[in-house]
């Protein structure tokens, strides 16, 4: 496994253990068969109440931002007999919401994190590592409610958090709005293929001798159901190196270094508590399996007290990690690093840590009564910044110098909750940190050229003696990166002229760097990355009208470019694709995903719809936009000329394929029904768009006669939409 990126060997993000699986994994409906099947009412139009043309950040200016704070913070200590505040306070309970919220963020595919408020839904709303938010969620309401539209629930979930640490005296960095909400459940994020959760006794997704390695790239979590590690130990074993092993590849699949880990971990524990004082088989189904008459709730206790209070069983391990869990203070690493510790049982039966001889003004006060003093806890997760080497001297530095430990935590914290979320340019709100931080991806602001020096720069470009392939190939290169996820990649910032992308072997580096070289000599004074984007431009419009058609390709400069000091090379690592249907690429590892599943989730990224994704690979294809000059999928005699060539010969009746001998069903070759000789070769990524009998359906629409014009307009709207995904100034 290459720590770097996430995935084995430093290979794709869908590689497993060689078999091969579905790109989604298991699916609500295999969880909760009884759900209601909402998304049969999809085709009738998007799962959104607020209609196209509400904007979100319109709204959030008009709301009252220190009045909604205020609400916030006296919901705190407002405990409610249906669901009592531990010690009073309901701020650990809302800090441990919005780190759930945000902590499924993952770096392998960006997908994951808080920006749509995913976790109000299968299956996040009913993953047993989120038991029982269903109720802060619900505490929540009356606030929501009462503000309206004006904050989403992505937004309050981390605001909440960033309250609940102010109020009990913690450090907070800032707060970015801008987190719009989604209405159903994002039902193209790979969770695991496993069948049982993490509490049902299954082991964790690599076994102990072998390591991260066995885990798939995108997962980052450990086992089914959990945002991180399991807190007994990997499988439940109490061993705190192991633990220390899977956090820190864990962390660092969802962008934490080793320091961000213990600040995390450490100043998240050192609010609340754990709750296991009760039997847990009592305890009812999910969210997404409960009762009608429960209305959302889930978790549902059948104990005498109805599982409240002092009864609460969520984790299964009891306790607080310190004997003032409302403040923040130094307390943590204190207890953590001057005590020894055994392993002890919860009631609920869960293994933790116990000090040994614990003095009594180091004991906690109890939950539910503050004049009953009970022994702090540790999971195995936190003995792991005890005995892990590098995890101690980390945390003995922050113990040693507490400013230090504050400013750590209030940034991972501020990095954990909005990593998902893109360049600074979409944060909304009064809270914003001025500092531009590396994770950000910062662009110095663009200057948007005259239409005279667009002009002169097409003109140079177009005399320059670089091809339409090569122009195309490196607009693309640059603004496919694009990842809808989390907003990172695109063209602004012309980051495919630095490491690591100008290395990558899908850019083709040699012609990449000849390309770079050549518009670099040719722009005067409009930046970079707009002038890779005209150069596609002039690309385009060459093989538009050298296929006998008059469409303009739009082009809206102001892009800005990006230094290398400004990019951080290590993140950008885990971006490098395995594959690329758009490019005909598949590198040298086996992938565990077909190529054309593969094709789909880079689709899904670029936030494209089926004809958009269709259109594209059908025109690329003519364009001689295949890596390395591959001529499988050129279906046509006039390259470099953007025809519906693809669709026509594909679709065409003259053709027997059959798979190439040694190819591993990846190549294909196509020989003419009457005369027996070869025509054209193909891969996966080619041949579904006439076998799929969806995508197919769509690809006769363009290798229909008098759609040919439509065919190449719809290329350059789908063309466009790529090259300004990341125009967020425009969007």
């Amino acid at each position: 496994m290459d720590a770097k990126t996430g995935s084995i060997d430093g290979g794709c993000p869908m590689k497993g253990d060689g078999g091969v699986r579905s790109l989604l994994g298991r699916t609500n409906k295999d969880w909760w068969p009884e759900m209601l099947a909402t998304e049969v009412l999809n085709p009738n139009g998007p799962s959104n109440p607020m209609g196209d043309d509400f904007n979100y950040a319109e709204a959030f200016k008009q709301l009252d931002y220190d009045a909604l704070k205020a609400d916030l913070t006296a919901l705190m200590t407002d405990s409610q007999p249906w669901w009592p505040a531990d010690y009073g306070h309901y701020g650990p309970f809302f800090i441990r919401m919005a780190w759930h919220a945000a902590g499924t963020y993952r770096t392998a595919d960006g997908r994951g994190g808080a920006s749509s408020g995913q976790q109000r839904f299968a299956p996040l709303d009913s993953w047993p590592d989120n038991g029982n938010l269903d109720k802060a969620r619900r505490l929540l309401w009356p606030i929501k409610q009462k503000y309206g539209n004006k904050i989403s629930w992505a937004d309050l979930f981390i605001l909440t958090g960033n309250v609940a640490i102010e109020s009990m005296g913690g450090p907070v960095f800032g707060f970015g709005g801008g987190r719009a909400d989604v209405f159903e459940p994002e039902r193209d994020i790979y969770w695991g293929s496993e069948d049982k959760w993490v509490n049902e006794g299954v082991q964790t997704r690599i076994s102990p001798e072998h390591g991260m390695h066995e885990l798939e790239g995108p997962l980052a979590a450990i086992q089914m159901g959990l945002i991180y590690v399991n807190p007994e130990g990997p499988g439940g074993n109490p061993d705190p190196l192991l633990s220390a092993r899977d956090m820190k590849a864990t962390f660092e699949r969802m962008a934490m270094n080793h320091e961000e880990t213990v600040a995390l971990t450490a100043g998240g524990h050192t609010f609340g508590k754990a709750h296991g004082n009760g039997d847990a088989s009592l305890l009812g189904n999910a969210p997404s399996g409960g009762d009608l008459v429960a209305q959302g709730f889930g978790w549902v206790s059948g104990h005498e007290s109805g599982g409240i209070g002092e009864h609460t069983v969520t984790s299964g391990i009891e306790g607080s990690w310190v004997n003032t869990p409302t403040e923040w203070t130094e307390n943590y690493f204190r207890l953590l690093l001057d005590y020894e510790y055994e392993i002890v049982h919860s009631p609920a039966g869960a293994q933790q840590w116990q000090p040994i001889n614990q003095r009594e003004e180091d004991m906690a006060p109890a939950a539910w009564d503050p004049n009953v003093k009970v022994p702090t806890m540790m999971t195995t997760a936190d003995m792991a910044l005890k005995v892990d080497p590098e995890f101690r001297a980390i945390s003995e530095r922050f113990r040693n110098d507490h400013e230090a430990f504050k400013d750590a935590f209030a940034r991972a914290w501020f990095k954990l909750t909005h990593r998902d979320m893109g360049p600074k340019v979409r944060y909304l709100g009064p809270e914003v940190p001025g500092e531009d931080l590396i994770w950000q991806d910062p662009v110095p602001v663009g200057t948007t050229p005259s239409d005279a020096d667009v002009a002169a720069v097409k003109a140079k470009i177009a005399d320059s003696g670089l091809t339409v392939s090569q122009l195309v190939k490196t607009a693309w290169a640059s603004a496919s990166t694009y990842r809808k996820s989390d907003h990172r990649g695109g063209a602004n910032g012309a980051r495919v002229r630095l490491a690591p992308q100008k290395d990558w072997d899908v850019n083709e580096p040699e012609m990449l760097a000849k390309v770079l070289t050549t518009l670099d000599g040719l722009r005067g004074s409009m930046s970079m990355a707009d002038a890779i984007v005209l150069g596609g431009v002039v690309g385009l419009e060459k093989a538009i009208s050298d296929a006998g058609f008059s469409v303009a390709v739009p082009f809206t400069g102001g892009r800005g470019d990006a230094s290398q000091d400004q990019t951080d090379a290590e993140s950008f690592d885990v971006m490098e694709p395995e594959a690329d249907a758009f490019r005909n690429y598949v590198g040298k590892k086996k992938l565990a995903v077909k190529t054309e599943e593969m094709m789909l989730d880079r689709a899904s990224l670029l936030g494209l719809s089926v004809p958009e994704m269709v259109v594209l690979i059908g025109g690329l294809r003519v364009l001689g936009a295949n890596h390395g000059e591959r001529g499988h999928g050129h279906f046509t005699k006039r390259s470099g000329q953007l025809t519906n060539d693809f669709f026509v010969n594909l679709l065409g009746m003259t053709n027997v394929w059959k798979a190439v001998e040694g190819s591993d069903d990846q190549e294909y070759v196509a020989t003419d029904r009457k005369g027996g000789h070869e025509t054209w070769h193909a891969t996966r990524a080619d041949l579904i768009f006439g076998s799929n009998s969806e995508l197919r359906a769509v690809a006769e629409v363009y290798a229909e006669n008098g759609h040919e014009e439509k065919f190449v307009k719809d290329f350059v709207k789908a063309w466009s939409k790529v090259m300004n995904a990341d125009r967020f100034d425009l969007n």
